[in-house]
C-alpha cells in the first residue's frame, strides 16, 4: 500500500499527494515536537533535492517541475484552506491569516484590476528566498505556481503568474504578477 492506499502496481505511484500525508495528526507523530519546524531545515530539504534534480535534469526543466509541483499545492491549498471566500476580499484575507498563522510570508495585494484580470501580489519575508544572497536571479518558480493555482481554483479560469522582483535580485521582496490567461 501507498500513502494513498492505492496499490503500486495499479498505479505506477508510489506516493501520489493527498492531505493525509501532509496534515496527518501530529499530535499523535509528533507529540512532542509538534507542527513547527525551522525554515533551514525546510530550505535544506527543498534546496538539496532542486540541487540533485538540476544536476541530473537541468535547471529548466526543474523550473517546469517547481512551477508545476506549485499549481498542484496551490489549488490543493485552495480546497483545503480557502474554498469558502464568497469574495475576492475574503480570499485575500484568507490567504493573509493563512500564510501568516503557517509562516509562509508576509502577503498583500499591490494592484488589482477592476475586473480580476491582473494583480501584483507582494510577499514579504518569503519562506523560500527571503535573506538568500543575491544571485540577480528570480528563483520563486514554485511560488508562481502555487499562486496560480490558487486564482485558477478561485475562478475557475487560467492565469499566468511570473515572478518580477525576488529577495535574491535585490529587491528583499517577492513581487508576482498575475494576468487571466486569454
Amino acid at each position: 500500500m501507498t500513502l494513498t492506499g492505492k496499490n503500486y502496481e495499479e498505479t505506477g505511484r508510489k506516493y501520489e499527494f493527498t492531505w493525509d500525508v501532509v496534515g496527518a495528526d501530529l499530535n499523535l507523530a509528533r507529540p512532542s515536537m509538534g507542527a513547527t519546524l525551522n525554515v533551514e531545515m525546510y530550505r535544506l530539504l527543498q534546496f538539496t533535492m532542486r540541487d540533485i534534480l538540476e544536476q541530473r535534469y537541468g535547471t529548466e526543466i526543474v523550473d517546469v517541475l517547481f512551477f508545476e509541483a506549485g499549481v498542484l499545492a496551490g489549488k490543493s491549498f485552495f480546497d483545503r484552506y480557502l474554498k469558502g471566500a464568497s469574495d475576492v476580499n475574503t480570499l485575500v484575507k484568507t490567504i493573509q491569516n493563512k500564510f501568516q498563522e503557517l509562516g509562509v510570508g508576509i502577503f498583500r495585494v499591490e494592484v488589482a484590476d477592476a475586473e480580476g484580470r491582473s494583480f501584483t501580489f507582494v510577499v514579504d519575508e518569503d519562506l523560500d528566498c527571503s535573506g538568500l544572497p543575491d544571485t540577480m536571479d528570480h528563483i520563486c518558480v514554485y511560488d508562481e505556481g502555487f499562486i496560480k493555482g490558487i486564482l485558477d481554483a478561485y475562478t475557475s479560469s487560467s492565469y499566468k503568474v511570473k515572478e518580477i522582483d525576488c529577495w535574491c535580485s535585490g529587491a528583499r521582496t517577492c513581487r508576482f504578477s498575475a494576468e487571466k490567461d486569454g
